[in-house]
């Protein structure tokens, strides 16, 4: 079975990306001391004091082993002790110490030193503190109104799997050039390297599981294989600022064994982790003319995220900005992908399809259709670059890849990229 998709897996044998094979990130040999730090959580609560919960996991551990969290800059040192289980527990502030708090934010993205210390181990981390939250249609960060002003990424460049510290410093450079304060890390948890790099660089992040298109709902090895790749991801990346989104699901189907599955993710999500928000990439309906977004499922999320081809997979590009969106959740709205295809350098009239210039009038008119959606509040174009898809083999259009792109595979950037740049420069002005 190795490198074999099969009907029961996550993701299942129906994808449009190309999963390579093999081992392709890293691995790390750590040697570690009998007595040895298992995971840390130290995460800022929503609200405005700078209150802190944390806590430490331990192997091998006796009961009452003293741990400790400092946090030089803030002059913060804070001591428990594990219990039975080798666990300790922290509550603290730093109100009132030396040296206020800076929070995370796109604009001033502020990381912070961290040590867990225990009589065997000193562990170093650079950890980032904000809160993430919504309040009806809005969403807040550390209190404030945010527009996502986003992209999605899948892990490829220039048709390889984009694994080291440069790729990814590569794909998220390109997104601060489009203007994103903002990335959707499709469809699957991405190499470490892309939020530890989302954090320094001040990039909010959307994370997601596989569980894309019509996986098997009913399965309960499916379900426990999805709760492990979601418990995985999330424990890895808790601690980093960056993520303000856990999604648990991208275009399924509906149906009532679907929606258990989803409301299963949801809660282990929340239980996991009451910081951030939750989402999926929902599908839409249409009727009398108007597109409703009113999955049951989005009952379970915080915001309402959706997928939307106007002008590619149906629709009228013309009269794209006449559109009429509802919904009946009082939440924020995200589009999570709407695009189409363009080779770079295939040129031709904006009628034409697989051109830059339609594709550049899709965007121009997506945009002003979008942003007149209720309770819009973000959105990440599908997608950075070209990408390579078993799916995707028009001759001498595709050839292999998905050419949504608005950059290449040749690491050009197409007409498009520089409309959305447009937009997100005025939205910035409108959400500093």
């Amino acid at each position: 079975m190795i490198n074999k998709r099969s009907k029961d897996g996550v993701p299942a044998l129906n994808t449009d990306w190309w999963n390579y094979g093999g081992i392709t990130r890293d691995v790390l040999l750590v040697d570690e001391p009998e007595m040895f730090i298992q995971d840390y959580t130290l995460q800022l609560q929503k609200g405005p004091d700078d209150q802190f919960t944390a806590s430490v996991q331990l192997v091998n551990a006796p009961e009452k082993t003293e741990v400790s969290i400092s946090i030089p800059e803030l002059k913060v040192f804070t001591t428990s002790f594990t219990d039975a289980k080798g666990r300790a527990e922290f509550s603290f502030s730093s109100t009132g110490r030396r040296g206020s708090l800076i929070r995370w934010t796109p604009e001033s993205p502020k990381l912070y030193t961290v040590l867990i210390i225990t009589p065997a181990q000193v562990l170093k981390d650079q950890v980032g503190f904000k809160t993430i939250e919504t309040s009806g249609h809005d969403i807040l960060l550390n209190g404030k109104p945010v527009y996502l002003r986003g992209i999605s990424i899948h892990e490829d460049l220039k048709g390889r799997r984009a694994n080291s510290k440069a790729d990814a410093i590569l794909l998220l450079k390109w997104a601060k050039e489009l203007g994103c304060n903002y990335v959707r890390l499709a469809h699957y948890p991405h190499n470490e390297n892309m939020v530890r790099i989302a954090d320094s660089l001040g990039l909010m992040v959307w994370e997601e599981v596989p569980v894309y298109w019509s996986i098997d709902f009913n399965n309960a090895a499916t379900f426990e294989n999805v709760k492990d790749q979601l418990i995985t991801v999330i424990s890895r990346d808790k601690n980093r600022a960056c993520t303000i989104i856990w999604s648990v699901a991208n275009e399924t189907p509906l149906s009532k064994g679907r929606n258990e599955f989803l409301q299963s993710l949801v809660s282990l999500t929340r239980v996991m982790d009451s910081t951030r928000l939750v989402s999926a990439a929902l599908l839409t309906r249409s009727e009398n003319g108007v597109n409703i977004v009113d999955d049951k499922i989005g009952e379970q999320l915080d915001i309402i995220a959706f997928n939307e081809y106007r002008g590619w997979y149906g629709g009228d590009l013309a009269t794209a900005p006449d559109a009429k969106w509802t919904t009946p959740y009082n939440k924020p709205m995200v589009v999570s992908e709407f695009g189409g295809d363009a080779r770079q350098g295939l040129h031709g009239s904006k009628e034409e399809r697989w051109t830059e210039e339609y594709q550049e009038y899709l965007y121009q008119q997506n945009l002003k259709m979008i942003d007149k959606i209720p309770n819009i509040r973000g959105m990440s174009p599908w997608i950075l670059t070209d990408f390579r898809s078993p799916r995707r083999v028009l001759p001498g259009i595709q050839d292999g890849f998905n050419r949504k792109g608005l950059v290449s595979d040749k690491g050009v950037k197409k007409k498009a990229f520089f409309i959305l740049r447009e937009f997100y420069g005025k939205k910035s002005l409108l959400y500093p």
